[in-house]
């Protein structure tokens, strides 16, 4: 059975109310509360597991009295729990909402992969050299090596949140470290590309313009869409969902981190018309990516709203 750990802070003029809310809901278990025990902030600790399927409407009352703001607010993912008749009847009754996601939750994920600390430029950085290896051996397994460790779907999500929620701050931060950390990339493959070329480290078949991994990259086509909007659509449900095999998929397929290597290959190379492709596709994967991924947050809010207010018109709550 799927539940989150509650625990609040709650200032005591405030408990009263919210220990109202908790015991009023079939779907909270484990109802804790102890007057005066919590420090920094003080005021009274709060605990509780809550049903996944209810934990929104839970959380959304919380927030309404304004516990996060005066006191403080944690959720956690339940690993395992033994249930009784009295829950499993409630996880019954909650219907299609038992697999909601939890907003809060999937938000502080996404925000949390948000931060990008030095090592998020290292590891871009990285993936454009794994990358352009790959592109002058004609190695698809390092094409896929580069997408597995490039970090760039992190940046890419957080600005498709910060648009779904109106957040301008969330997206300038997003958009200035991606584009910083691939113009990085870019720069620093191109210097490693002029070194593989200088030394003449290139396969033969490079030399002699057979270069099939390097044609997939730089000749954006309608599958280019294609995939990235599927891309981003997956990314989300895996996300929301916390289904970290979808999300890595995900990584594998859209052509991010190869097509910035391939403009720095192209480049060292004076391959131009490839490079510009390989720019073209690399804009193309980011835009679709950005706004799918947008899209289908918002749909995907709407979707479970309806379903939380279809079984409260039919009485289920």
């Amino acid at each position: 059975m799927d539940m989150i750990q509650l625990r609040a802070v709650s200032p005591p003029d405030l408990t009263g109310r919210v220990e109202e809310l908790l015991t009023s809901s079939p779907y909270v278990l484990n109802l804790v509360v102890l007057r005066g025990a919590a420090r920094t902030p003080d005021g009274d600790s709060v605990s509780c597991d809550v049903l996944t399927g209810a934990a929104n409407e839970i959380l959304r009352g919380l927030r309404e009295l304004g516990v996060d703001v005066r006191g403080s607010l944690v959720i956690a993912p339940v690993g395992m729990a033994f249930s009784g008749h009295a829950s499993l009847e409630a996880a019954r009754r909650l219907g299609k909402l038992t697999g909601a996601p939890v907003w809060e939750q999937v938000e502080a994920r996404i925000r949390s992969e948000g931060r990008y600390a030095p090592s998020f430029y290292l590891y871009l950085v990285i993936a454009g050299l794994i990358g352009s290896v790959g592109i002058v051996t004609n190695s698809q397994i390092l094409i896929v090596g580069a997408m597995v460790v490039g970090p760039e779907y992190r940046a890419i999500v957080a600005v498709a949140l910060g648009i779904e929620r109106g957040n301008r701050g969330m997206i300038r931060t997003g958009l200035t470290a991606l584009w910083t950390g691939l113009l990085l990339t870019i720069a620093v493959t191109f210097l490693f590309s002029l070194l593989i070329r200088g030394f003449g480290f290139q396969s033969a078949a490079f030399d002699r313009g057979l270069r099939p991994v390097s044609d997939l990259i730089n000749t954006p086509n309608f599958f280019s869409f294609a995939v990235a909007g599927l891309a981003g659509v997956v990314g989300i449900v895996s996300l929301t969902e916390a289904r970290t095999s979808a999300l890595l998929g995900v990584f594998i397929s859209v052509t991010t981190i190869p097509a910035a290597a391939a403009i720095s290959v192209s480049t060292a190379f004076a391959s131009w018309s490839e490079a510009w492709g390989s720019l073209v596709q690399l804009l193309v994967n980011i835009a679709v990516l950005i706004v799918v991924g947008a899209v289908a947050l918002r749909y995907q809010r709407a979707l479970w709203r309806r379903v939380e207010h279809g079984r409260a018109r039919h009485g289920e709550a």
